[in-house]
């Protein structure tokens, strides 16, 4: 199924004009009221692009928000904020909106900047039109990396995001951010932004009040100026009866690893047996989780010595184990740090990469 392409909205006539060069330029939909259906089918006819009319913006925006990348409004900032506010949730899940006036003169980054990439846009935007730009997170204003950016461009997913206030505030005052970083993970590709960071052997704050951020994949104390980002280096080897849904694996992963003091978050991996690729709920599970799946032969896994093997197991699956052999098996070397653990109708078990 094709992504969603980014929306564009116009009110007036002059902004529909505007609207419909972002929207070639964007790859975008554009939408414009009713009472301008008539412009836009003429410019149609003329070949510069179909709009769609709407009824009322509020409307359209309910549907459209969370179905489209990007939304770019043609009006003013007060206007386009009206239409959002009922559907803003938070920094990680919401679209980039951008804002630019009728007369062209400014793009301006109006919701998730950094994440959803409405900082970016703008700039695209501002290029496309001959704009000014208007960016004003405060990383970006201080010359100074954002932390979500490094963190989704080193595939190190945030545990919990309402710390990136705390550390980039520190970022955008020129402030060190400590970085306890096990398994160097943590590098980010500009070595100017290396500069606002400081590596320590401990996860316990280097100075009181300095913000920390945390490469790890075991659990730690939740703080407002600890951000834990998560290394995908968990392995989850899997084991289920036919049928089982995703949410009885998810829970007894959570449950599990929450008992040994694993991030849940650091899973990037579930493998289990080759007879098991046609179950959705291994599948759902491994999307929920962002993460990728891997299964093995029967004969594959028997080569595994795993420390929990069910005669049970060997007479349906034709091999002992499966969840921990698969896990041990998909991590390269072995290692469980979480042995078969089992509900009614899951098992798992859990290996560290590496």
């Amino acid at each position: 199924m094709p992504a969603p392409h980014p929306a564009v909205y116009a009110v007036t006539e002059k902004g529909a004009r505007l609207g419909r060069r972002l929207a070639a330029r964007l790859g975008a939909d554009l939408f414009v009221p009713e009472r301008l259906a008539d412009l836009s089918t003429r410019a149609d006819a003329a070949g510069l692009g179909p709009a769609t009319a709407f009824a009322s913006l509020g409307g359209l925006v309910a549907e459209t928000f969370a179905a489209r990348p990007a939304h770019v409004f043609v009006c003013a900032c007060g206007i386009a904020v009206r239409a959002i506010a009922p559907h803003i949730r938070d920094k990680a899940a919401d679209p980039a909106v951008v804002c630019v006036d009728d007369a062209g003169q400014f793009a301006v980054s109006l919701l998730a900047g950094h994440l959803g990439g409405a900082n970016a846009l703008a700039r695209e935007v501002a290029a496309a039109i001959g704009a000014v730009p208007v960016v004003t997170t405060a990383t970006d204003a201080a010359g100074a990396p954002a932390i979500e950016l490094l963190a989704r461009d080193l595939r190190l997913p945030m545990d919990n995001p309402a710390a990136t206030r705390r550390v980039n505030g520190a970022l955008a005052a020129n402030e060190p951010v400590a970085v306890f970083d096990p398994l160097g993970m943590f590098t980010p590709a500009d070595p100017d932004a290396a500069r606002f960071f400081e590596w320590v052997a401990s996860p316990a704050p280097a100075r009181p009040g300095q913000p920390l951020v945390v490469v790890d994949w075991r659990l730690g104390p939740l703080a407002p100026d600890r951000l834990y980002l998560r290394p995908r280096v968990l392995v989850a080897g899997v084991g289920c009866r036919r049928g089982t849904p995703a949410e009885d694996i998810l829970s007894l992963l959570a449950h599990v690893c929450r008992e040994k003091g694993l991030a849940v978050a650091s899973v990037g991996l579930l493998a289990s047996i080759a007879a098991k690729r046609d179950e959705p709920g291994i599948r759902e599970a491994a999307a929920t989780l962002g993460a990728d799946v891997r299964f093995f032969t029967a004969d594959e896994l028997s080569g595994v010595a795993a420390p929990n093997p069910s005669e049970r197991v060997a007479k349906h699956m034709g091999v002992g184990s499966v969840c921990e052999a698969a896990a041990m098996l998909a991590s390269g070397n072995g290692k469980l740090l979480i042995q078969k653990a089992r509900t009614g109708f899951s098992t798992v078990a859990v290996a560290l990469a590496g």
